[in-house]
């Protein structure tokens, strides 16, 4: 999978953690009441944010088996004496080749955070079939679902909105991505399989003082812009100037759509 920035990672980690759907959380944590340990492997776990949003609400002994493909990432993800009573093992692994092998052992929880709409349909579906015939229980957060509104409203808005939501369809190293049909496809799958599902929105909300974040993702809806629409680059220009006079006024707020699932076997394990 293509990497993300250590940078990027902690900008977007509180916002993350705000916008988790509490319900669908809850629901993780209720379908483990009464146990004293679980098992958890959390799939592309880039610097440990799910650990730590996730961990507080689950059984007081945890043993978390970290994966992702990028060292750096995994030396960061983890600092001991953050939970009592959690042990941690890292392992790198490319998981569009090896998705099996992050899978093996025993297990109660499959997670992921910000990966469904990277993958491809083909990918999610081996991910479906592999978590289903082992009956693990998966929850998946923060998902994007291609909905972005940002105010005040600027003229081509609407067009680069277009042009990144086409960008996300494109491959990040599992083939062509799902973007952001991602996570109906999911549910879809999950409940072919006999699943049921806990879903709700988990969305970005930046008010006026989260200008860093806000500043960021305008700058990607730019940056690809020229791929993805007939825009100028000046009209582009245009546009990413007007956004950020908006920013520096203190007057920009953005709300970007996400959604968290749990899928859990229907009858338990």
């Amino acid at each position: 999978m293509k990497g993300f920035s250590v940078e990027w990672l902690a900008l977007r980690e509180p916002y993350d953690l705000a916008a988790r759907n509490a319900l669908v959380r809850d629901a993780v944590a209720n379908a483990f009441l009464g146990q004293a340990a679980i098992s958890v492997v959390d799939l592309a776990c880039g610097a440990g944010a799910t650990l730590r949003a996730l961990g507080p609400h689950l059984p007081p002994r945890q043993s978390w088996r970290l994966v992702d493909n990028s060292l750096s990432l995994l030396a960061r993800a983890f600092t001991p004496g953050h939970l009592p009573h959690v042990t941690v093992t890292t392992t790198p692994i490319d998981l569009a080749r090896d998705l099996e092998l992050a899978l093996d052992g025993p297990l109660d929880l499959v997670t992921t955070s910000a990966l469904l709409d990277l993958v491809s349909t083909e990918w999610l579906d081996r991910l479906v079939v592999e978590v289903a015939a082992r009956r693990l229980p998966f929850y998946a957060a923060l998902t994007y679902d291609g909905r972005s509104v940002a105010a005040p409203p600027a003229r081509l808005d609407v067009e680069l909105l277009a042009g990144f939501n086409l960008h996300q369809r494109t491959d990040k190293g599992f083939g062509p991505a799902l973007g952001p049909s991602a996570a109906v496809r999911a549910a879809e799958r999950f409940e072919h399989f006999g699943y049921a599902l806990v879903q709700g929105r988990s969305d970005w909300v930046f008010g006026t003082d989260d200008r860093a974040i806000q500043d960021a993702l305008f700058a990607g809806w730019a940056e690809v812009g020229p791929l993805t629409t007939g825009l100028s680059a000046d009209d582009i220009a245009q546009w990413l100037a007007q956004r950020r006079a908006y920013l520096a006024a203190g007057r920009s707020s953005l709300r970007v759509g996400h959604v968290d699932i749990f899928a859990r076997p229907i009858g338990s394990r």
